[in-house]
């Protein structure tokens, strides 16, 4: 499988990373035989350097570095938290039209006394709905929040953990998430996948420091998203942007007014 590109030039190379893949080869999960970085290597025939990372759970945009500069230049910027990373998460019900989540966060094998670091996510709710099915039998109704999570450090798994702790986990996350709903959500969709998607990234160049906005091709608000499903179907769009066009999508979103989307 070649993966899709979305921005090439001489210094860097942006994909379409799909759900389920590694960045590059870990210890941690040595069973894993798909990976963006050696499958990127052979498709474009040179070295490309890793910048930054995704979970093995979330699809969408990341970057590569073509040359050694242009790697230490990206990296650089990641570290000094000068690009804007921008995701979308499907999270367990109606959560808050805006929440700033000022929570340090420990490494995950961290021992427990080790110190904590700073950790910054912006959230904003785009879309809520109410299915009228029990997903639990303490209630009658299911909800979900369709959210634009930002976040402003660079911790591991930090939006997850973040929407964790304000009782809002993506469905999915078999990590941080509810077991039973996770499976009841797999039910409904057909498939059991952690709905976190990696949207948009703005970064400056690493030749000249321009401003470079990258966009995974999925669409919000629904208009956009119908007006998109009305165009004949391409084989190069990833099968994971699919999912998020064919099943979350069609779900009854009612999208929250800009004034509504207030804490």
């Amino acid at each position: 499988m070649s993966l899709a590109l979305l921005w090439r030039d001489e210094h860097l190379v942006a994909v379409y990373k799909p759900a389920g893949w590694l960045v590059h080869r870990t210890g941690l999960d040595a069973g894993e035989t798909r990976f963006v970085l050696q499958t990127l290597r052979d498709q474009l025939g040179r070295h490309v350097y890793p910048v930054h990372r995704l979970d093995k759970g979330t699809c969408g945009v990341l970057v590569m570095a073509l040359t050694p500069q242009a790697a230490r230049t990206l990296s650089e910027a990641f570290a000094a938290q000068a690009v804007r990373k921008r995701y979308l998460a499907l999270v367990r019900g109606w959560a808050p039209g805006q929440a700033q989540v000022d929570h340090p966060l420990r490494p995950d094998d961290a021992p427990p006394d080790a110190p904590v670091q700073p950790a910054l996510t912006h959230l904003r709710c785009l879309a809520r709905l109410e299915l009228p099915e029990a997903s639990d039998p303490r209630f009658a109704a299911t909800r979900a929040s369709l959210v634009l999570a930002e976040p402003a450090t660079g911790r591991r798994h930090q939006i997850r953990r973040h929407l964790k702790h304000i009782a809002h986990p993506i469905l999915g996350d078999a990590t941080h998430g509810k077991g039973p709903l996770n499976r009841w959500w797999a039910a409904r969709l057909g498939l059991q996948r952690l709905w976190l998607h990696a949207w948009q990234l703005e970064l400056p160049h690493p030749a000249d420091g321009r401003p470079l906005a990258l966009h995974s091709g999925l669409r919000w608000p629904p208009a956009a998203a119908e007006a998109e499903a009305e165009t004949p179907p391409h084989a190069d769009i990833p099968p994971c942007l699919r999912d998020w066009q064919q099943r979350v999508w069609p779900l009854p979103w009612q999208p929250l007014a800009p004034e509504h989307q207030k804490a």
